[in-house]
């Protein structure tokens, strides 16, 4: 786990730790002291913690002109025993929607599990975002199905076109539009 790295060719444009309207504004990295485990395996520093113990991101890109953000998801998501999506909501998703983001992009190719245990922050999530909305790309199907199982996906956009594997090879931007594209013809 720990060589598993957050997508890094993006940083010359968007830096979370500097960016002030952040949750992770001012954080340190090291490139040496691996601290961070998943069931006793450590992860690489970069990702960033958010009150989980499973589950870790990296922000990736931040439009506030376009009002979207892109994270990067690793470890396992388990609502059933951390409540993760509780903290994802109050700790990152408040924060970013305080500064008028509405467009979420969660790229979740290396969440390895999902445990749910109900639907209420999704919902929330959701109204919140208003004429907004919030797309998972890259899931693996297994945690997909768990998702469809337990109705998350009445507030979430997943799978079908959103499976874009080649997302790395173009910008944020490019990344954002796409997306926007998908979901304007599944939404109106």
């Amino acid at each position: 786990m720990h060589t598993i790295e957050p997508f890094y060719h993006w940083l010359h444009l968007y830096k979370s730790e500097e960016d002030v309207k952040s949750p992770f504004y001012a954080r340190e990295y090291s490139e040496v002291y691996f601290t961070n485990t998943i069931y006793g395996h450590y992860i690489h520093p970069q990702w960033d913690e958010f009150g989980t113990e499973t589950l870790y991101l990296k922000v990736l890109n931040t439009d506030y002109n376009e009002g979207y953000v892109i994270i990067e998801m690793l470890g396992e998501w388990n609502d059933c025993i951390n409540n993760d999506i509780m903290f994802l909501k109050r700790d990152v998703v408040d924060i970013f929607m305080a500064e008028g983001i509405t467009k979420f992009i969660l790229i979740g190719e290396n969440v390895l599990n999902f445990h749910a245990s109900g639907d209420d922050y999704y919902e929330e999530w959701f109204q919140d975002v208003e004429d907004g909305w919030i797309a998972f790309i890259n899931f693996r199907d297994h945690v997909l199905e768990e998702f469809s199982k337990y109705k998350i996906d009445f507030y979430v956009n997943y799978g079908g076109e959103l499976d874009i594997l080649n997302w790395r090879k173009g910008t944020a931007n490019n990344m954002y539009q796409n997306v926007l594209g998908i979901l304007s013809r599944r939404l109106f």
